[in-house]
């Protein structure tokens, strides 16, 4: 148990965002950026891949059916079956095109957060915290991140993750969740640079918080009071992203990546990009479908 199992060779560029399906026992996540999106069914084995030409980053379930896929470009409604895309909203600074959009999660309401990064300049202070409501309409709720990445919500809808990335922070920011606004921000954890910087997170049902590390080799689960309670290491440089889900939503899916590597760097790490699984004994949630 907590001990990483190789289970998929993707040979992802940049894994990212994996979302358990019960209904479908299956798995499905992004290569960062326009590269396949990827299904996996973790029983039978089978797999499939979706061709895309947007620079799609991350994805969330959406309530209505299909998915939405948050793209660098902006934010759309996809539909598996057809592989077609639809514009829910463009760019969040249309007069600022280097603002681009990065990862996302779904709120206890249905309403989709987003995170943005200067793409230009990732470690400017340009990164934001977006809300997009069920009509459509995208509002600012923070900003100042060096990277906006891996987000989160508490079990109780209360309080909101954000992981300054380039900052080597995770931020928490108490959350109304009737109206959808944030305040009190302030630091929940920092990353001491020679463990990477902080990159997908999740929370789990005991609203502990999952972080993985760019270039650290691990991931970190964090008390709600930000202390470390564990630490899984992983036999490749950069653990990504992870998602709760098997029949009981205690196996941890954790994607990776192999970006930036050399040809020898990937010899040496030749499971860097696949999906791997880390059984335990605690209990994820399942992730909310968007509203819209």
């Amino acid at each position: 148990m907590y001990e990483p199992e190789h289970l998929f060779s993707a040979q992802n560029q940049l894994g990212e965002t994996p979302i358990w399906v019960p209904e479908e026992s299956a798995l499905y996540w992004v290569d960062w950026g326009g590269r396949p999106t990827c299904r996996f069914e973790p029983v039978t084995g089978k797999s499939a891949t979706f061709s895309l030409d947007l620079p799609v980053t991350a994805l969330a379930r959406r309530a209505s059916g299909g998915w939405v896929a948050v793209a660098q470009n902006g934010l759309y409604g996809w539909d598996p079956n057809t592989n077609l895309y639809e514009l829910l909203i463009g760019l969040p600074k249309p007069g600022k095109s280097e603002i681009c959009y990065n990862d996302c999660t779904v709120d206890r309401q249905g309403r989709l957060l987003v995170g943005t990064v200067n793409m230009r300049e990732p470690f400017a202070p340009e990164g934001s915290l977006y809300r997009l409501d069920a009509d459509s309409t995208l509002h600012e709720l923070d900003t100042g991140y060096a990277t906006a990445n891996g987000l989160g919500v508490s079990p109780d809808g209360k309080t909101v993750y954000v992981t300054d990335m380039r900052h080597h922070q995770i931020i928490a920011l108490d959350y109304d969740s009737a109206n959808g606004t944030v305040n009190n921000r302030h630091l929940f954890a920092q990353i001491p640079n020679e463990d990477g910087m902080p990159d997908g997170l999740v929370v789990d049902a005991d609203g502990f918080v999952w972080s993985g590390h760019w270039a650290g080799w691990k991931l970190t689960r964090y008390d709600p009071d930000g202390k470390i309670e564990r630490q899984i290491q992983f036999p490749v440089q950069h653990v990504i992203s992870f998602a709760f889900g098997g029949q009981d939503l205690d196996e941890l899916f954790v994607t990776t990546a192999w970006w930036g590597f050399s040809e020898a760097e990937r010899k040496r790490q030749p499971w860097a990009g696949d999906l791997f699984r880390v059984k335990t004994d605690i209990k994820g949630l399942v992730e909310p479908a968007f509203a819209g």
